[in-house]
């Protein structure tokens, strides 16, 4: 599966949520367990969810109460992204493994998985930007920024998707090292998170 093809399957992710619409609507991955596409699409629709926890926590009416859910739910879903990434990085290291780097070979700054998260991210951005371009009850003026902003991002998507192509195969030809550290999140866990293990 190829950079470009991840588009693809995260325009799919996000269209699929938007037949529901719903946050609550559990996710039905049609992809293999294991493959590279059934992570994607996991990926993805956690992104997609909490994209739209985000829309309703801002809501100046909400429930201080409903608010405070929403907000834990956004840390759980922090975690499962995180999680996610780290399987996909999971997936490219198992996949070139038994690749030796060169010896002037260089680390990336990011890994692969966490340039494919900012892409995933992309495709709902740019969804909900094409959904401002079509609004029939806009302004002129904010249809314009929108169509220029929409502009933009796909410039990036282009940008990001060959970006992501040339990291894998520097990999593959040993000019890069797949190198990978764990995100080591500290405000989730009890026994690191100073306010949840003094309370005990």
């Amino acid at each position: 599966m190829k950079p470009v093809e991840f588009n693809d399957l995260f325009d799919k992710v996000v269209a699929d949520y938007h037949k529901f619409d719903d946050i609550y609507k559990e996710c039905n991955d049609p992809f293999e367990p294991g493959t590279l596409e059934f992570l994607l699409y996991k990926k993805c629709w956690i992104d997609a969810v909490q994209w739209h926890l985000e829309d309703v926590i801002r809501d100046p009416q909400i429930d201080p109460k409903q608010a405070l859910d929403i907000k834990r739910w956004i840390d759980r879903s922090n975690q499962e992204r995180t999680d996610m990434v780290e399987y996909i990085d999971s997936y490219f290291l198992d996949k070139y493994k038994d690749i030796t780097p060169a010896a002037d070979a260089k680390v990336n700054t990011e890994t692969p998985a966490w340039a494919v998260d900012r892409l995933s991210i992309l495709a709902l951005k740019i969804w909900h930007m094409k959904e401002q371009v079509e609004r029939k009850d806009a302004s002129e003026d904010h249809l314009a920024k929108c169509s220029a902003k929409l502009a933009v991002l796909l410039e990036q998507r282009v940008d990001l998707t060959t970006g992501i192509t040339e990291l894998l195969e520097d990999i593959e030809a040993g000019r890069k090292k797949m190198k990978v550290y764990k995100q080591m999140k500290m405000y989730n866990d009890p026994s690191l998170n100073p306010v949840l293990y003094v309370k005990k």
